[in-house]
């Protein structure tokens, strides 16, 4: 992939900026640059905020003078083919749509973005079906072979917004998955902190680990089958794999999941006919950034998913 060298550049803050951290704000601005990168050139000071050295977590202000350093870009690739099968597809997924935010069925299969070796992902391709939307973002994301409701803001401040809702845990996000053998009654709330490893592949691999970031998810049992529960999952926190390693933590591994399943349940499910992980974002409940409406979206099981639940056995 061609790499291009950026020169030194200074950005002046603008009230709809105000208020992001100085990580994201440079991840926004050097797309393609990873994460370690961006932390890297902060740390070392090549990043300045009105010519003081800042951490990470820094809080733009408006009216800030931000010294971006020079860095080795891949060249942007170009936007996907509104004409492609995949892309058009899409159209049909959209819930929701206004002048704000977008809310999207997204299917299993389809990573939120681009790279990794994808040549798109998902805000790539509304972007090229959106011409006319120039900040296009996500609001959140869902793990690759997740399928389910996914936020995409059309303005910085929408996104602004609806990320201090997610903060304030004023959002709430329903999951629907599929687990190995009996919940437990008792077992509502699992707390275990979370330690996320990246592999040199690039895998992102997570555990339960005492040194990891505090992490909450909520369960509720749905409908018990003879060798798996369908539960109800709302994290109150939103890390990395957090309902899969949780629900594993539990003792019930989510059917379909190739990073954390049980490899005999996953033969069961398997010859079952279940083809995909068994996660899907169903409910979200939110208000609106810009009418203060109080909003709720539903996105129920795709009929793969559904046809898989009706050939087991309720108990």
């Amino acid at each position: 992939m061609k790499m291009i060298q950026t020169q030194v550049s200074f950005h002046q803050v603008s009230s709809e900026e105000q208020g992001q951290r100085i990580d994201n704000f440079l991840m926004t601005k050097l797309k393609g640059v990873p994460k370690s990168l961006v932390y890297r050139i902060v740390r070392k000071g090549e990043v300045r905020a009105n010519k003081k050295r800042i951490k990470p977590d820094y809080k733009l202000q408006q009216g800030d003078e931000i010294r971006i350093p020079p860095v080795k870009l891949s060249e942007r690739p170009e936007l996907p083919s509104a004409n492609l099968k995949h892309v058009q597809a899409l159209e049909d997924a959209i819930l929701y749509e206004d002048d704000a935010l977008l809310v999207v069925n997204k299917p299993a299969g389809m990573a939120v973005h681009g790279g990794s070796g994808l040549k798109f992902g998902l805000i790539e391709a509304l972007r090229s079906l959106r011409p006319q939307e120039q900040h296009l973002e996500l609001v959140h994301r869902l793990d690759r072979d997740t399928s389910g409701l996914l936020m995409v803001a059309k303005k910085r401040a929408v996104l602004k917004g609806l990320h201090e809702q997610l903060r304030e845990k004023t959002m709430t996000k329903q999951y629907l998955a599929l687990v190995r053998g009996q919940w437990q009654k008792n077992c509502r709330n699992i707390e275990a902190p979370l330690l996320k490893n990246t592999l040199q592949s690039g895998e992102r691999l997570v555990k339960v680990d005492a040194a990891g970031k505090p992490s909450h998810t909520r369960f509720r049992i749905r409908q018990r089958y003879q060798q798996a529960t369908l539960v109800e999952a709302s994290p109150v926190t939103g890390r990395t794999h957090q309902i899969r390693v949780h629900a594993l933590h539990a003792g019930h591994p989510i059917a379909g999941d190739p990073k954390y399943g049980d490899n005999d349940f996953e033969q069961l499910v398997s010859d079952k006919g279940l083809k995909r992980l068994f996660l899907h974002a169903w409910q979200l409940k939110l208000t609106h950034p810009k009418t203060s409406e109080e909003m709720q979206f539903e996105a129920p099981l795709e009929p793969s998913l559904q046809h898989f639940l009706d050939t087991l056995t309720v108990i």
